[in-house]
């Protein structure tokens, strides 16, 4: 199997405080994977080191094959980043701002016309390419940086709160870029973000962090499985009365409880979605009408607090993202 990213017992010290203990996981080539984590959990060591910004106090972290430590500067070729900030510059025009870093890269000149022109035209800035970055809206801005990070077709994507401040409908055009990205270039995206939503969305695997130790780690149905929580369905009938109903209810083998409160019928299980039909169904053989249903399922914000004991707080953005810099060859970096 090959992992585009291998960590073994890593660990980062800043004099007395521990920001990271003994972490290890790996991810696969090819895999949407998604880190979360609170405020001053790990997440930002994580992702310095593995962007070589920072070394490790031990351990191991390899990219793409590649040492973090010893191959630093090919580890930046093989990494494009997309930090939490926008960062594109506004008094030049999108065209302007892929050239730029293509010449970063060194891309030939021919090859870097026909790719821009590639990318625009995915990032749907084809029409807007000639325009100042100043006029463009902050969805556009952020799928210019996505297509400024890949310029140089890079093998991992490390996405640091992507579309944090930006609108539902634009947060949802930059999702759909990306999953295209994955599954046209077989591209590794590694993505860290407060939104549990976009995290249930686009991540295959998803990795908790907390108190620089990771914490859980699975798929976000596997991670939602280890949450003791059920999913809730709530029924109210008519026809027949509440007791029979939660009578044959409590003698269904995939249901773990049920009770009444307010003329409500609360039942316990393990998926919802797919129980639903089963419970109306039956209620209505039962001679029962089915006046309304509600479905609560479990989400990754109660694994979330399951875990670390506390909600995800939303970040604010802030002027300089601590990604600024890394995923540019080492020549050009400060």
């Amino acid at each position: 199997m090959s992992y585009a990213i291998e960590v073994c017992d890593l660990v980062k010290r800043y004099k007395t405080v521990t920001a990271l203990d003994r972490v290890s996981f790996t991810i696969e080539e090819g895999e949407f994977f998604g880190l979360l984590g609170p405020n001053g959990a790990g997440k930002t060591t994580l992702i310095r080191i593995l962007t070589t910004l920072i070394k490790p106090t031990s351990g191991r972290a390899v990219v793409m094959g590649l040492d973090v430590v010893k191959k630093r500067a090919e580890v930046r070729k093989v990494i494009g980043v997309l930090p939490q900030a926008m960062t594109s510059d506004l008094d030049l025009t999108g065209l302007e701002t892929l050239d730029i870093y293509g010449r970063f890269y060194g891309i030939p000149a021919m090859e870097r016309k026909k790719r821009i022109a590639q990318l625009l035209e995915l990032v749907g800035l084809k029409e807007r390419a000639r325009d100042l970055v100043a006029a463009y809206s902050g969805g556009m801005r952020r799928r210019l940086e996505i297509a400024r990070a890949l310029i140089h077709m890079p093998s991992l994507l490390i996405l640091d709160e992507p579309t944090l401040g930006l609108d539902p409908q634009s947060r949802h055009t930059v999702w759909e870029l990306l999953r295209r990205f994955q599954d046209s270039y077989n591209l590794t995206i590694l993505l860290t973000t407060h939104y549990m939503e976009e995290a249930e969305s686009l991540c295959g695997r998803v990795a908790i962090i907390d108190y620089g130790k990771i914490v859980a780690l699975d798929t976000v149905e596997g991670l939602k499985r280890m949450v003791p929580e059920k999913d809730t369905i709530e029924l109210s009938i008519t026809n027949i009365g509440l007791d029979r109903a939660e009578a044959w209810i409590k003698t269904l083998s995939y249901v773990h409880s049920c009770v009444i409160r307010d003329d409500t019928l609360m039942v316990s299980v393990d998926n919802g979605a797919r129980m639903v039909p089963v419970l109306v169904d039956g209620l209505r053989g039962l001679g029962a009408r089915v006046t309304r249903i509600i479905l609560k399922e479990k989400t990754l914000e109660d694994v979330f607090i399951h875990f670390t004991g506390r909600p995800i707080r939303e970040e604010e953005s802030r002027k300089v993202s601590f990604l600024i810099g890394a995923g540019v060859p080492l020549k050009w970096s400060r």
